[in-house]
């Protein structure tokens, strides 16, 4: 069982990037999906959740607008897709589900992926 994150790297301000986080071992139906990010000095924070019905649960008002989380069932993967990005986007980036419903707690997570960090310079 295994939730892989990837894509991450370095993109100017304004910029576009897709995460991609892969599932294996297990499927996604019915799950939550999180994405927290880790900037560096800062506590481990939740950004974004998409419910098991495909409603946004919750999201920051910093990223408002500018990230969704599309997924495809096919392939057993879920995406940060982030449009006009900002240097205080610099963080590592996490995926987490969670069975159903959407939770700003790490610790109450189904499955955790590794991180991928992403560099937004200015």
């Amino acid at each position: 069982v295994q939730l892989q994150a990837s894509g991450g790297g370095l993109v100017q301000a304004g910029g576009s990037l897709r995460l991609s986080c892969e599932a294996s071992g297990f499927t996604l139906k019915n799950d939550a999906i999180i994405w927290f990010r880790k900037a560096p000095g800062k506590e481990r924070e939740g950004v974004i959740c998409i419910n098991h019905s495909g409603y946004y649960a919750y999201y920051i008002d910093s990223v408002k607008g500018r990230f969704t989380v599309p997924r495809d069932d096919a392939k057993n993967t879920v995406y940060l897709q982030m449009n006009s990005l900002k240097p205080d986007d610099t963080a590592v980036y996490y995926c987490a589900i969670r069975k159903y419903l959407c939770s700003r707690d790490w610790g109450a997570m189904r499955y955790r992926g590794s991180g991928t960090l992403v560099t937004v310079s200015s």
